[in-house]
């Protein structure tokens, strides 16, 4: 008789997990695309095993492969974000909310959807490698004969902070100068205002609000990465005027909790993990173990199956 049982609580989990399964967006790095079957392709697939009848969406921008991996190195932020509102809010699997999972720069701008729309709502925000605290050196070409990265830091190297460079240059609206901090927060048209580093009057709370609805917002780290510097701005460590790495806890973004990040840590719902290797090696192991099972996997029914068992 327990073996009975045992077999229709597993039938049951399995049924109610492919009707009701919370859907899974991605957005990919620089460089990449939303369907390249070494990375996205790969991910979507590696989730849909071990979370049979899910839907994952992942984020394109434009018409075609070539538009959407070009748009991550030319193009305004802003644009893209709002394009990406309106394309989840169009997608009738995601009505009722999803779990987001950000690649490097990605990570960033799936950050920037939940503060500024969140319409569908995130439920678990994981960002691996993500620049939240910004760059101090334009992101390296992982193939040195892809011209769309070499001529992205050819326009950056020569006016990070120029309007047309911001206005054009994905990659410059998330620079910050460790050495011209003014600059930064005064012709950055990006990065000062998704991380409410704007005068009082302008700070906008909905950002702080939107963030702090999140169930968990995970922060990952790589631990050899080379591709962010510093790494450390997947956890938004920063660099201060004097070149020195400055802790999440030490800045006023934290301590005056403008993004509701202190919040969510008082509340055991922010995290900060390490992933092995360099920039975007991600093990399909980890993966499992550190994404899917604990924050992609819907919590609820599977306690409720080992309550069973």
């Amino acid at each position: 008789m327990k073996l009975w049982y045992t077999i229709f609580i597993f039938i049951f989990y399995f049924i109610l997990n492919a009707k009701a399964q919370t859907p899974v967006v991605l957005w990919h790095g620089m460089g990449d695309d939303c369907c390249n079957p070494k990375s996205m392709g790969g991910i979507t697939e590696l989730i849909q095993a071990h979370l049979p009848g899910v839907f994952v969406h992942s984020v394109k921008l434009g018409d075609s492969i070539n538009d959407d991996r070009n748009a991550g190195f030319f193009g305004i932020i802003n644009d893209q974000v709002d394009s990406v509102c309106q394309q989840l809010a169009n997608i009738p699997e995601l009505a009722n909310g999803f779990n987001a999972v950000g690649f490097s720069q990605g990570g960033l701008f799936m950050r920037a959807y939940v503060e500024r729309c969140n319409l569908p709502p995130v439920r678990h925000l994981i960002t691996f490698g993500s620049p939240h605290g910004g760059v101090s050196d334009i992101p390296n070409c992982i193939d040195i004969h892809d011209f769309k990265c070499t001529l992205m830091r050819t326009m950056v190297k020569r006016g990070v902070y120029t309007s047309y460079v911001q206005h054009h240059v994905v990659q410059a609206q998330y620079y910050k100068s460790s050495t011209d901090l003014q600059d930064y927060l005064d012709r950055n048209i990006f990065l000062p205002q998704i991380n409410n580093q704007v005068e009082e009057k302008f700070k906008n709370n909905t950002y702080r609000d939107h963030l702090g609805n999140l169930e968990t917002f995970v922060m990952i780290k790589f631990t050899e990465d080379t591709m962010i510097k510093p790494p450390e701005s997947a956890w938004f460590w920063t660099l201060d005027k004097d070149n020195q790495i400055w802790p999440l806890e030490q800045q006023k973004l934290y301590q005056e909790d403008w993004l509701g990040l202190q919040f969510l840590e008082h509340n055991g719902r922010l995290k900060f993990l390490e992933c092995p290797g360099l920039h975007m090696q991600i093990s399909d192991e980890f993966f499992i173990k550190e994404v899917i099972q604990p924050y992609l996997a819907d919590g609820a029914r599977k306690h409720f199956v080992n309550q069973q068992l």
